[in-house]
């Protein structure tokens, strides 16, 4: 009986990690790794850019959704290879709201709003996600032109400072 019994466990055993080897699916990454990238020039400010949003009235916002003090920006490029770009902007998210930029944590900062980003043609650009495609001329200056706005999160926004931070990482193919 102990032996039919070990013999039934060791069946057990052997059918449960058969079903842990299954797969649905499998993903592919396909990439490639070139000689060179863009020159990236943000001005002044080394390798960050400073955006002037302004001073924006609470009373700008007429409820949650509503945006205010759209701002452009221009990340300039120089020595591109021919090819197109895309641009991902990363940084920590307003209540989990993949689409709207946390402003910075802190004493007194702004409440009920967040940055929205927007690529060149005024299209909503959720952070974690690449930008439509930017087409890069090999022997010019490239001007990559994006737009970032308040949004209201909440419907009633309280003053104070609203600033933010956001990284971005250049996709080239």
């Amino acid at each position: 009986m102990k032996r039919l019994n070990k013999i039934s466990l060791g069946m057990a055993l052997l059918f449960a990690s058969a079903s842990t080897l299954a797969y649905d699916g499998t993903v592919n990454f396909n990439g490639e790794i070139i000689d060179n990238t863009c020159v990236v020039s943000l001005g002044s400010g080394g390798n960050s850019l400073i955006v002037p949003m302004g001073s924006i009235n609470k009373s700008s916002f007429t409820g949650k959704g509503s945006v205010a003090s759209t701002t452009q920006f221009i990340l300039s490029l120089s020595d591109c290879p021919a090819v197109n770009a895309r641009v991902k902007f990363d940084g920590p998210t307003y209540d989990g709201n993949q689409e709207v930029l946390a402003l910075n944590a802190g004493a007194g900062v702004a409440e009920g709003v967040g940055i929205q980003l927007y690529d060149q043609n005024m299209t909503k650009l959720p952070l974690f996600t690449a930008s439509n495609p930017y087409e890069l001329q090999a022997s010019a200056d490239n001007d990559l032109k994006f737009y970032a706005s308040y949004i209201a999160t909440a419907s009633s926004v309280s003053p104070g400072p609203a600033n933010a931070v956001a990284t971005f990482t250049m996709n080239y193919n």
